[in-house]
Parts: structure tokens; C-alpha cells; sequence
């Protein structure tokens, strides 16, 4: 059983995690049953998400943009049917807000790709800044209601809107990974008055490159995706813990959450594991 583990190696296990190796790696390095890794990272993954919501309170962001990631769960959309869709499977959506300054995730939502989830995320963001902010989104067309709804005026509020090229679809799949190739890029004012030079998405387009890194169930190509949604929430609840926390971030030299004054000093992963009653 998990909680018979010592604590060093609920920590190597949670560390992994984090670092995005699979469940079966570190089944290989650790001789952990996989079962027993899955329900700690499970248990660890949910502490995560009470703990980021207590700490991610009353801050003082002032330059957020926001985002969204793509997934799924246990199968792609196309594949799923009606009933496998209602019990949670197929495509999942990883909305995620960053300060630009700090680097600090204040707030993130998994959920799908459509209004409901979008205004709560929004909402949820709101409810935790302190001042008026400047916010950057793309131009997905439920962020301009939902900013609206949450912020009212009192938000700086901007777009980036970008076109691509036209994807060719003869050519050969092996060439076909990678995103079109972006022509033309606007900024697009939306409410309040945004600082035109602060109008741009590219930290928290950053951040998706890093949480596809670290979180093994977001890498790209790979048959390390979750089954459940709770496994999948658990996984992305631990990885923004431990980047918000724990890990040092280059651009500010500190967690993010120091920067950004949610803690005085980061932590140790052993803190953490400890914190979420491991």
C-alpha cells in the first residue's frame, strides 16, 4: 500500500512525477508497483488542488494572459462515442492564466472547450486578483463574454488575434505534426485601456511547452494519457504545484510563487509531499 511507503520514496515518486517521467518508468527505477504510484500520485494530485486554493488568494498581479491546452482521456472525440463522451472520455481542455511578471499560475481549470467552462475560469481568476489587471487571451470567441461577466470594467482587456497559413492536406502525415504556420498577428483591443506593448500571449504560450514537458499525460505522441478524469486532474494539480513552489524558475530566479509574494521561500518536494498529508 502507498501510505506503508517510506517518506524518501513517496517523494522520489512524486519528483518524478513532476519531472514527466510515465508511471512505468518509474516503476522500472523505483521497483514501486505501478498501482501504488498511480494512488499516490492520485492522492498527492488532489492535496494539490486544496492547497492552491488556499495559497492562490488576494494577489497582486497586474500583466496576465491566458490560454488553453489540449488533451484527452482515454480516447481522442473522434473516436468516442455519445455515451463514452457523458462518462468523461475524449478530448479535455487545460485552461491556464500566468502572470507575466512573476510566472506565477494564480489559476488554471480543466474542463472542455466551450463557454460554461471558459466564464467559470474566468470567474475563478477574477475572484483572486486584488487590483484591476491587463489581460491577454487569444481570440477564441467565449473569452470576450466571460471576460465581461467576471471583470465588468474594471479589467485592461486585449486580444491576439493570429491567422495561418492553409494547412495542405496531401501531404504526407509524417509532415503534418506541427502546427501552420502563423502570417499574420494582431492586436486587438477589447475593453479598458491595455498597454499595447504588454498585449501578447507568448509567456503563457511558453508555459504550455513546459507543462506539456513536465506532465507526462500532456506530452505530445505519446500512450502515457490518462484513463480517468480524476487521474488527469490529479496530474495537473501536482505539476502546477510543484512550478509554482518548489521549482526554480530561470527568468526570476526564485518559485514563482515567491516572486509573485504568495510565499517567502520555496519550498522542498519533500514539504510539499508532507503539506498534502503524505
Amino acid at each position: 500500500m502507498a501510505n506503508n511507503l517510506p517518506t524518501e520514496k513517496k517523494v522520489l515518486v512524486a519528483s518524478m512525477l513532476a519531472e514527466g517521467s510515465s508511471i512505468r518508468g518509474i516503476e522500472r527505477v523505483t521497483g514501486i508497483n505501478r498501482n501504488t504510484i498511480m494512488s499516490l500520485g492520485v492522492r498527492i494530485g488532489t492535496a494539490c488542488e486544496r492547497i492552491h486554493d488556499e495559497k492562490m488568494i488576494n494577489l497582486n498581479c497586474r500583466r496576465l494572459e491566458v490560454d488553453e491546452v489540449w488533451g484527452f482521456i482515454g480516447k481522442k472525440r473522434r473516436f468516442t462515442t455519445g455515451n463514452e463522451r457523458e462518462q468523461g472520455l475524449g478530448d479535455v481542455w487545460t485552461y491556464i492564466a500566468i502572470d507575466a511578471d512573476s510566472k506565477l499560475i494564480p489559476c488554471y481549470h480543466v474542463g472542455r472547450r466551450v463557454i460554461d467552462d471558459t466564464e467559470y475560469f474566468i470567474s475563478d481568476l477574477a475572484a483572486r486578483m486584488t487590483y484591476r489587471i491587463q489581460l491577454t487571451s487569444d481570440s477564441m470567441a467565449s473569452y470576450g463574454e466571460s471576460v465581461a461577466n467576471a471583470f465588468g470594467e474594471n479589467v485592461d482587456y486585449a486580444q491576439v488575434v493570429k491567422t495561418y497559413s492553409v494547412v495542405n492536406l496531401s501531404q504526407p502525415a509524417s509532415g503534418r505534426y506541427s502546427p501552420a504556420d502563423v502570417v499574420k498577428v494582431e492586436r486587438k483591443h477589447i475593453s479598458g485601456s491595455p498597454d499595447r506593448f504588454y498585449v501578447t500571449t507568448s509567456h503563457v504560450e511558453k508555459q504550455n511547452h513546459t507543462l506539456r514537458m513536465h506532465c507526462r499525460r500532456l506530452t505530445r505522441l505519446t500512450n502515457a494519457f490518462s484513463k480517468k478524469l480524476e487521474n488527469f486532474k490529479a496530474a495537473v494539480a501536482l505539476n502546477f504545484a510543484y512550478y509554482n513552489l518548489v521549482k526554480v524558475n530561470v527568468a526570476v530566479k526564485t518559485t514563482p510563487a515567491v516572486a509573485a509574494g504568495v510565499e517567502t521561500k520555496a519550498w522542498t518536494m519533500a514539504e510539499l509531499v508532507e503539506r498534502c498529508g503524505e
